[in-house]
């Protein structure tokens, strides 16, 4: 059985669960890692062992409200990954969560619905952070 991969975000890194017995992959938080390559690599990594024996159906979140260029780029590596690891045998999904006031967001999300071919969901939210204040002027 492959071990799963949980990392805590940061300021800095996302949160990082990718647990195959859990039937969970996903991706959220802030990616402005300044070696991306590095931190991404285990991830990548542990993708292509998972593919190797793959679920059934694999869903893969990404909730990234914000991501540098060299992160976007391995992000890209993981599609592909999905892409390349396409059967019949195999359900696969991406599905990007995006806050619905964030229109770059939406815009990254769709570039990258249209570079695969994998099913590719946009599932917007409404960003509640602020609505426990009360702004009265």
């Amino acid at each position: 059985m492959i071990k799963p991969i949980i990392l805590g975000k940061t300021e800095n890194t996302p949160e990082v669960i990718l647990d195959k017995e859990n039937s969970v992959f996903q991706i959220s938080g802030r990616s402005i890692v300044e070696n991306a390559h590095e931190f991404y690599a285990p991830i990548l990594s542990w993708l292509k062992e998972y593919f190797k024996n793959p679920n059934n159906s694999t869903e893969l979140v990404l909730n990234l409200d914000y991501l540098n260029s060299s992160s976007s780029l391995q992000i890209m590596k993981m599609i592909f990954l999905f892409e390349h690891n396409k059967n019949d045998s195999i359900n696969l999904k991406i599905t990007w969560k995006y806050d619905s006031e964030d229109e770059m967001s939406k815009e990254r999300g769709e570039e990258l619905m249209h570079s695969t071919s994998i099913k590719f969901e946009l599932e917007g939210f409404e960003n509640e952070e602020f609505e426990e204040f009360d702004f009265q002027f």
